[in-house]
């Protein structure tokens, strides 16, 4: 299974990645750069400090979604990671609309696609994910996805064959001569996995961000520039139980600056 998930996500980049040679296949894209810093970061240390990449584009046949994340622990040191550490995940989808030119619709399933994650980090952290994901239009929202993932751990670490709930979402209040743009996603692990190294406990990591579009107030240019804040829950955070000698749930507010190019 890992396998076929491996190669089925190399293939969606793949495709992707010929864009340069036959531009006709990129519908849109978009690149960022964001800074993050917040305090009472739970597992890892307190502190920390965060510049993400960020890539998002529309193809032919599908979207995809990459992130990168370097993380510095301000000065501190992980047990694993050290001072600072990296976390990244690739995300291809495949449409069913666009693949058989045909409308796949249904109440507010707007599309059904295949979606598929490569989760890579510090240590011995890779995971392959992959199931049903649907585009769904709700009223007032820019875009809703919602994916279900069947997860895949890498070698004997638990947490392997459970499945994830994934939505996505963003949505723009207009305010004053400016936008607050609200986006974010939730990954909810439903179930647990018991296996030799131990056990994986259901989880729900909560992650929106709460960003004002101040490049459109400063008549820099809509979309571009964007302070705020992103707010950070985590609770059983890697799947750990939290428990009163191991806080494991993560509640936390971080200051915010992206920038989209």
């Amino acid at each position: 299974m890992k396998r076929t998930c491996t190669s089925l996500m190399l293939a969606g980049s793949l495709l992707a990645g010929g864009q340069a040679m036959a531009g006709d296949l990129l519908q849109w894209q978009n690149n960022s750069l964001s800074y993050l810093y917040g305090k009472d970061f739970k597992v890892n240390p307190h502190i920390q400090q965060t510049v993400t990449f960020e890539h998002a584009d529309g193809w032919k046949y599908g979207d995809n979604f990459f992130f990168i994340d370097k993380i510095f622990y301000n000065g501190k040191e992980d047990a694993f990671a050290g001072k600072n550490s990296h976390y990244g995940e690739l995300s291809p989808r495949l449409s069913f609309n666009k693949i058989f030119d045909q409308k796949f619709e249904l109440g507010p399933i707007k599309d059904v696609l295949l979606a598929m994650t490569y989760e890579f980090g510090e240590d011995d952290t890779e995971s392959y994910l992959i199931g049903p994901g649907f585009d769904l239009a709700i009223p007032g929202f820019d875009y809703f996805q919602l994916n279900f993932y069947n997860r895949h751990t890498e070698g004997d670490r638990p947490g392997d064959n459970i499945w994830q709930i994934t939505p996505v979402w963003s949505y723009t209040i207009p305010v004053g001569g400016s936008d607050v743009l609200i986006d974010g996603f939730m990954d909810w692990v439903v179930d647990n996995d018991v296996n030799k190294n131990g056990e994986y406990h259901a989880n729900l990591h909560f992650n929106p961000q709460v960003k004002y579009d101040l490049g459109k107030a400063l008549n820099f240019g809509a979309k571009q520039l964007y302070v705020g804040v992103e707010y950070d829950y985590w609770s059983n955070k890697y799947g750990i139980d939290d428990s009163k000698a191991f806080n494991t749930n993560q509640n936390t507010t971080s200051f915010l600056v992206k920038f989209h190019f």
